[in-house]
């Protein structure tokens, strides 16, 4: 095994790299399964749920078809945040219908997009570190292997490209790790903006529909 040498000769810092980099590795990965499968739900889910509820006849029973589609409940809260009152006596319930909507779509729509965002810092951050720290596993496995050679009182080329070969694997390592991750956060941006977009346009619609009947 490529690791085998590096891990034997390395020392508590090397090891230490290495098991970091292992770390963050299977942390990004955990996070890109998971996201992956939650977006596409959301992404599926979506379209069907939003349909479902304007061909209902009534708001009751679209938010009984709705329950049916949104698994991942990424529209539901908005409808309820546009359902609910405002409690008398407070500055809320003191402002005009359209204002309350606003508000509490917004914020219901925040909310949701933060469940949607949630692991995107984490990939953020390794993509963005890993090289770094394989960068730094690299620089301390060469100082590492050039003092055994120093203590060997031998600096042929042939015990040279060895340790000093082993320690490169360090900084592949950490690209092994970010790269990954760095994709996947491209990604998963641009998924979460579409279905921001069609949230909002889901909140907007909604919003218009409620205005309407409080007019009528």
């Amino acid at each position: 095994m490529v690791l085998a040498p590096l891990w034997d000769q390395g020392d508590a810092v090397t090891r230490s790299v290495a098991g970091f980099l292992l770390l963050m590795s299977v942390s990004a990965w955990v996070v890109i399964l998971w996201k992956a499968w939650l977006l596409a739900r959301v992404r599926r889910d979506l379209p069907r749920g939003v349909a479902a509820f304007w061909a209902a006849r009534d708001l009751p029973s679209a938010q009984q078809q709705l329950g049916a589609f949104d698994r991942e409940a990424v529209l539901a809260p908005l409808v309820d945040a546009a359902l609910q009152t405002a409690p008398s006596g407070t500055l809320e319930s003191a402002g005009h219908l359209d204002s309350q909507l606003t508000r509490r779509l917004r914020d219901a729509l925040h909310d949701v997009l933060q469940r949607l965002q949630f692991g995107h810092v984490l990939l953020a951050s390794i993509g963005s570190t890993a090289p770094f720290i394989g960068l730094f596993g690299t620089v301390w496995g060469i100082y590492h292997a050039l003092l055994g050679i120093s203590n060997a009182g031998a600096a042929t080329i042939d015990k040279v490209a060895g340790p000093v070969g082993e320690a490169l694997i360090m900084t592949a390592l950490g690209l092994v790790v970010a790269i990954p991750a760095v994709l996947a956060y491209n990604v998963f941006n641009k998924r979460v903006g579409i279905c921001e977009a069609d949230l909002e346009g889901f909140a907007h619609d909604l919003r218009e529909m409620l205005l309407d009947r409080s007019r009528g």
